[in-house]
């Protein structure tokens, strides 16, 4: 379990295909306290350390998960947001966010308000039921607010501080992005379902 407040951006240094696909992120956590078999969300998507080294991890990626995530997309260089697990008696910032990516959203419209950015994303028609305005949203494992939503489209707005401290200050049109919704909606939605049939 995760809480979708991101705690590193690391660096794709190594990518593998071999049966699976392999990556190594450089880090600036303490791989001293990491574990093998740990649990490490990248972009949101819950991956287990396979291996370790002074200031980095591997993980190994299955091709299901390659599939139902934007991780297809993974190059070299690229930055990605890191939150290790959730351990008992740590602080829930965010939300509780399991890491479990349940479909790819687009960017389609970035614009500057103020000192804030204001991203516009359009949700696979399946999961676009479960966004409420005010609800929550992990997009690339960060816990966010929705703003507003219209059909398949919502808004989120980006303050400076989560700007600096993600990989979202790079945001750009077209950009996929991991998006697990908040296992509340899930049930609430499928409480409606069952009470309306």
């Amino acid at each position: 379990m995760f809480t979708g407040i991101i705690t590193d951006i690391g660096t794709l240094t190594k990518l593998e295909q071999a049966g699976d696909l392999r990556a190594r992120v450089q880090t600036n956590y303490d791989t001293s306290s990491i574990d093998m078999g740990a649990s490490i969300a990248s972009d949101g998507v819950c991956l287990t350390v396979v291996d370790l080294g002074e200031d980095w991890y591997e993980v190994q990626i299955s091709a299901e998960t390659v599939s139902k995530t934007n991780l297809d997309g993974w190059q070299l260089g690229k930055r990605v947001n890191l939150e290790r697990a959730l351990r008992v008696g740590d602080e829930l910032g965010g939300h509780i966010v399991s890491g479990h990516v349940d479909g790819v959203a687009e960017v389609i419209a970035v614009a500057d308000e103020g000192d804030s950015t204001r991203v516009t994303l359009r949700a696979p028609d399946d999961l676009a039921r479960f966004i409420a305005p005010k609800g929550s949203v992990a997009l690339n494992g960060t816990s966010l607010t929705v703003n507003e939503v219209d059909g398949t489209d919502f808004g989120i707005n980006f303050i400076p501080h989560t700007k600096q401290v993600t990989t979202w200050g790079d945001v750009a049109v077209g950009d996929r992005v991991n998006l697990e919704i908040d296992t509340l909606a899930r049930y609430v939605a499928r409480l409606a379902e069952t009470h309306s049939s």
